[in-house]
């Protein structure tokens, strides 16, 4: 080959080489786009299945007053054993609700709560209907209460340290954050309370009984001390500032250990944490951390939610990043 063919070969070799890389570049930018997700693709969300009332009584033995793990103002909650082998909770609304919201459109509002789900939420996975019964069925966590662990445990000092207490305040907050927040549309939980969040073996909080104020919207019992005071009136009811009064009232009782006896414990708890007097509000079971910055936020976030007027109240949102970032970067 001569001088001049072989200095066109290797033009031409550079110039494949050049083309190559570019459409190398061209396919690597290319397939880093994020394809559109296909229907197949996106993740599934099931909502509640139907069961029947005669499933409903096998799985719970006919309603076996031993089977009962929990009371409340709207039902009583079974465990009951499913013929797939699932255990389950079962709430019985207490019939009473079922007659007054007769008219009410149960099912659709239990599919539509159904969809909900994450790691600090009770799902609901079921519900069943027939005249004069209205059944939710939902994931049996097989845990008690906060409400247990707070105030019916003789060991709940043990077992809730500042620790878990913290680390359950940061788990309900990003529950309910949820519910507010990412599921279309909004669910207000109506009734924020120990008792509506679980803990599961893993020291795990979880909040149940969400959206389901519409069965007994006039209900007072078991309400009283978890509402503000323009829950009452006439522009009042349930919503989102509301859920966050209940809150801080949850926080206001790990903090102290004390239980909210007609909405005592914020009429005591607030004037002390004003005063920077927090020390006196911490629950007198546990030792007193040295490091008692995050306990005192803590109570700030509380008294912000328990003081202030709904349109003045924080958001979940914010209380929720406030306590995250309290559990990520303190220990006691």
């Amino acid at each position: 080959m001569s001088h001049g063919g072989i200095i066109a070969y290797y033009i031409v070799m550079a110039f494949v080489s050049s083309a190559a890389v570019f459409l190398g570049i061209i396919l690597v930018i290319f397939c880093r786009k994020k394809p559109v997700e296909s229907e197949e693709s996106l993740p599934v969300k099931i909502s509640a299945l139907p069961y029947t009332l005669t499933d409903i009584d096998t799985a719970t033995d006919g309603f076996n007053h031993r089977r009962i793990i929990g009371k409340g103002r709207l039902g009583t909650v079974y465990a009951a054993f499913l013929t797939s082998g699932d255990v389950v909770a079962v709430k019985r609304i207490d019939p009473r609700h079922v007659l007054s919201n007769a008219g009410f459109g149960f099912s659709t509002i239990v599919k539509s709560l159904s969809l909900a789900h994450h790691p600090n939420i009770v799902p609901v996975i079921g519900f069943s209907q027939a005249p004069g019964e209205r059944i939710i069925v939902m994931e049996f966590m097989g845990m008690k209460s906060l409400d247990f662990h707070l105030h019916q445990n003789y060991e709940g000092s043990y077992f809730l340290d500042w620790g878990r207490r913290l680390r359950i305040a940061a788990d309900a907050s990003r529950g309910v954050e949820y519910l507010h927040e990412e599921m279309t549309p909004n669910i207000e939980h109506g009734c924020i309370k120990p008792s509506n969040i679980l803990i599961d073996v893993n020291f795990c909080a979880r909040v149940c009984d969400y959206g389901l104020s519409f069965l007994a919207p006039q209900e007072r019992r078991g309400l009283v001390g978890y509402v503000d005071g323009e829950f009452w009136g006439e522009r009042g009811g349930v919503c989102k500032a509301s859920d966050v009064y209940g809150f801080g009232v949850v926080l206001l009782e790990l903090l102290s250990g004390r239980t909210n006896e007609d909405g005592l414990l914020v009429q005591w708890a607030v004037p002390l944490i004003k005063d920077m007097r927090v020390v006196e509000v911490l629950d007198p079971r546990l030792v007193i951390p040295s490091d008692m910055k995050p306990l005192v936020r803590m109570a700030k976030v509380a008294s912000a939610c328990v003081s202030n007027s709904r349109e003045n109240r924080p958001s979940i949102v914010q209380v929720a990043a406030i306590l995250n970032n309290l559990e990520m970067h303190f220990c006691f």
